[in-house]
C-alpha cells in the first residue's frame, strides 16, 4: 500500500486526504456486499481516505469530534442525511488518489423535532490529476434524544417494476463499519443506540443502503453517470426492507421501503 496522509489548509475550510486505492480493500468491500467481481463500484471510494483520530479525539458517538472543518452546532446526534454524487471516471485500482473535501454549508436550523444542524460538504476525489468523483454528503444534527427515536411516517410507493428484499447481520454492519473506518456507535454497539440515541436497535448505514441502491442502478442501467439519495426513516438490524425502482425520464427512481411500508430513502439513478 501507498501512503495515507491528512493535510489541513490554515483556513480550516478544506481537508485533503492522501490514499493508495488498494485493490485489496476493494475485494473486502465486495465480499461484504456478496459483489462477485473484482471491480471499484460506484460508492466503492467510501472505503478510503480513513481519517484516522486517536480516542481522546473522538466525541462520545464514535465520530471525530466537531470543531475543524464542521463547525460545532452545539448539537450531539448525528445521522447521514443523504448526498448527491456524480460519477466523471472509473476508480483505477492501485492508483494514487486525493480526496479534497470542503464545507458549503452549516447552519442552524428550528424543525418540528426541535434544533437542528444542516451541514452540507463536498468530497473530489482525483487520481492522477484526473477528476474521478464529486460527492456532495449532507449531514444532520439533532438534539439530545427525549425517548424512543420515531421511525418515519411517511409510505413509500407501491408502483416498482423492480424489487428485492434483504436483511443485514450484525456481522455485516460490523464489517462496513470497519472497512469505511466508521466508528459511530449505533451501528454496532446496541445499548449505546438504545439508551443514548433512543433507537430500538442498531441502525444500518444510511451509505450502505446507498449503496444498494447504487449496485442495483449499475447492474439495471450498465452504468452511473449520477445518483442522488435521501436518508426518509431509519433501518434497524432486525428489519427486512426492499430495495426497489422503476423506470424515470433519465434513469431509475428508486427507493428502500421498510416492512411497515415506510418509506425509509428516496433516490435516483441516471
Amino acid at each position: 500500500m501507498g501512503q495515507t496522509g491528512r493535510t489541513m489548509t490554515q483556513s480550516a475550510s478544506e481537508i485533503q486526504l492522501h490514499d493508495q486505492i488498494d485493490p485489496a480493500r476493494i475485494t473486502a468491500l465486495n465480499a461484504v456486499l456478496g459483489v462477485g467481481d473484482a471491480r471499484a463500484h460506484p460508492f466503492a471510494h467510501q472505503v478510503f481516505f480513513w481519517d484516522a483520530q486517536r480516542a481522546d479525539q473522538l466525541g462520545r458517538d464514535g465520530h471525530p469530534r466537531v470543531g475543524g472543518l464542521i463547525p460545532d452546532l452545539g448539537l450531539p446526534r448525528r445521522m447521514w442525511a443523504g448526498g448527491r454524487l456524480e460519477f466523471h471516471a472509473e476508480l483505477q485500482l492501485g492508483v494514487a488518489a486525493t480526496k479534497v473535501s470542503v464545507l458549503e454549508r452549516a447552519e442552524r436550523k428550528t424543525g418540528r423535532s426541535g434544533a437542528l444542524g444542516v451541514v452540507t460538504l463536498r468530497h473530489e476525489i482525483r487520481q492522477e490529476g484526473t477528476l474521478v468523483v464529486t460527492d456532495w454528503q449532507d449531514l444532520i444534527y439533532r438534539e439530545e434524544a427525549s425517548g424512543q427515536t420515531v421511525s418515519g411516517s411517511q409510505a413509500a410507493p407501491g408502483d416498482e417494476t423492480l424489487c428485492g428484499a434483504r436483511t443485514f447481520t450484525t456481522t455485516e454492519l460490523f464489517r462496513y463499519s470497519a472497512l469505511t473506518f466508521n466508528g459511530h456507535r449505533i451501528h454496532y454497539d446496541r445499548d449505546y443506540a438504545q439508551e443514548v440515541e433512543g433507537y430500538p436497535g442498531l441502525v444500518v448505514h444510511g451509505p450502505l443502503l446507498a449503496q444498494y441502491l447504487m449496485l442495483m442502478a449499475e447492474r439495471e442501467l450498465g452504468g452511473l453517470a449520477a445518483f442522488s439519495f435521501r436518508a426518509q426513516a431509519p433501518v434497524f438490524d432486525f428489519e427486512q426492507v426492499s430495495f426497489c425502482a422503476k423506470p424515470s425520464a433519465k434513469g431509475l427512481e428508486m427507493w428502500v421501503r421498510g416492512p411497515d411500508g415506510r418509506l425509509c430513502m428516496s433516490a435516483s439513478a441516471q
